[in-house]
């Protein structure tokens, strides 16, 4: 959706200039028509343009989408209709692609949907969860608290992925230096040396001799590298279109030692949650666990899920039905089962993913205190491989010239 730069006159004759985001020139007319102001141009405002500088960044980030939640939440509260709060919002939000989003909401409910209708279309980016609760809370009745409710969801859930990033970004920074400096030194050092040694005809040792010529090869051949790359690119972005190979890769990462736990508990600790809320939001057991089950993300697992809702509605309690799954551990499958048998199966599950989500900061914090020496250790004999190569012939040299 476009940004427009519209030339405004006042009733006392003052002129000023306005940029509008909006999806046509006309709807910026009777934007400002309705305000009471005479339109005298408007024009696509191209200075406001905005190209991404990474093609693959998320548009729509975690803490925007939390922000605008707890302003509509907000609006609600103080007895504002569903309409004028997000037009409210609208004027406010700084994020274009959620502004894009939130105009197009706006527009459905004017022309007659609910809330949950006009982000139906949108699923897969606010994921099928919210849009649950919203339907959830208009059945209810009580929309600001089931909108509340998944605020609190969303943030915990944000907050996990930190965590996650934050804990591999120092192991993943060591090792992008590690193959930076490994790249310097193959492509602008060690062919210098190579030319250094061919001038003293000097006999090098074995070590050197394979570095040189690995630093040659990779030298001359750097557009295939880079082409070699660029490939792997565009094969990733094949597969992502894939859903048998997105399966396949998903069960591949559960077999990683140490890593598939992680997968496995994350995946565990999200279904619990998302089931948790929709639970309390009034939605059935039934309908609940359709959409939870496509809150896992892993595919593999979810699929495994399949028969979760066909088990539920042949009689089968929610325990007794993951336990078909195959990848519940009997803890979390006791806890449910617990809570069915007190009634207080919405707490139980957000007890089980409290329960996972302390297991998963655990296992991330030992990882990363196993990695990050490694990684140093890694750059240390890297360094100090090529270090030898480049002064043990430097030594011979020596030699023979005493």
């Amino acid at each position: 959706m476009p940004h427009f730069s519209c030339r405004l006159a006042r009733e006392d004759g003052y002129v000023f200039s306005q940029s509008f985001f909006a999806p046509s020139p006309q709807d910026c007319r009777v934007h400002f028509e309705s305000e009471g102001l005479c339109v005298l141009a408007v024009k696509r405002d191209w200075r406001k343009v905005k190209v991404p500088l990474v093609p693959f960044q998320r548009k729509i980030k975690d803490r925007d989408f939390i922000m605008f939640n707890q302003e509509f939440v907000a609006l609600i509260k103080a007895g504002y209709p569903i309409l004028k709060s997000v037009e409210i919002i609208v004027s406010r939000v700084k994020n274009i692609h959620l502004k894009d989003i939130l105009m197009e909401v706006e527009n459905d409910i004017r022309g007659g949907k609910s809330l949950s209708e006009a982000f139906s279309p949108y699923g897969k980016i606010f994921s099928n969860v919210y849009i649950a609760a919203l339907m959830a809370g208009e059945r209810s009745g009580n929309l600001a608290e089931t909108i509340t409710r998944y605020t609190d969801y969303a943030r915990v859930i944000a907050r996990t992925k930190s965590r996650i990033r934050s804990a591999l970004s120092y192991p993943t920074l060591l090792l992008f230096f590690s193959l930076l400096l490994l790249f310097v030194l193959l492509n602008f050092v060690l062919p210098r040396f190579s030319d250094f040694y061919a001038d003293f005809e000097a006999e090098l040792p074995g070590i050197t001799k394979a570095l040189m010529s690995f630093s040659l090869a990779f030298r001359n051949n750097l557009l295939v590298f880079i082409g070699f790359v660029i490939l792997l690119v565009l094969i990733s972005i094949r597969i992502r279109r894939n859903e048998k190979v997105l399966v396949f890769i998903d069960r591949v990462k559960l077999k990683i030692p140490y890593g598939g736990v992680i997968w496995l508990e994350s995946s565990i600790s999200l279904f619990c949650r998302t089931l948790s809320l929709l639970l309390e939001g009034g939605i059935s057991l039934l309908a609940s666990v359709g959409v939870s089950r496509q809150a896992v993300p892993n595919k593999f697992l979810g699929q495994r899920l399949d028969r979760l809702p066909e088990d539920i509605k042949n009689g089968e309690s929610l325990s007794d039905s993951l336990t078909h799954s195959g990848f519940f551990p009997m803890l979390a499958l006791d806890m449910i089962r617990i809570g069915e048998t007190s009634a207080n199966l919405e707490g139980m599950l957000i007890d089980v993913a409290d329960v996972f989500e302390e297991r998963i900061q655990s296992k991330i914090n030992t990882f990363v205190s196993l990695v990050e020496p490694m990684i140093i250790i890694f750059m240390g004999l890297v360094v100090a491989g090529m270090l030898l190569s480049v002064y043990l012939p430097i030594f011979n040299i020596m030699k023979v010239a005493r």
